[in-house]
């Protein structure tokens, strides 16, 4: 449940991960890894983001990366080789 201060609007990670469908550790993990926004303390030292650090959070979350060309030669490995014919 968001939260106001001051007239800004401050959501928790437990709002943002039921918005984006991310375990709690997948959240933290990308703010270690300094991926998304830090967030506020807030009371109780609870973490708290922003309307516009959510939306950070989400562009992150949903972001397309194309497939390397060294990854893609790694997908033919997986691909079922025909059949070896005995003659």
């Amino acid at each position: 449940m968001p939260i106001e201060v001051d007239g800004v609007t401050y959501f928790s990670p437990t709002d943002i991960r039921r918005d984006l469908g991310v375990p709690r550790q997948t959240l933290w993990r990308w703010r270690k890894a300094r991926k998304i926004p830090p967030g506020r303390r807030y009371r109780d030292r609870q973490v708290v983001f922003t309307r516009q650090e959510v939306e950070a959070i989400r562009d992150y979350a949903n972001r397309l990366e194309p497939v390397a060309p060294t990854e893609a030669n790694q997908l033919k490995l997986f691909r079922p080789s025909s059949p070896k014919r005995s003659v």
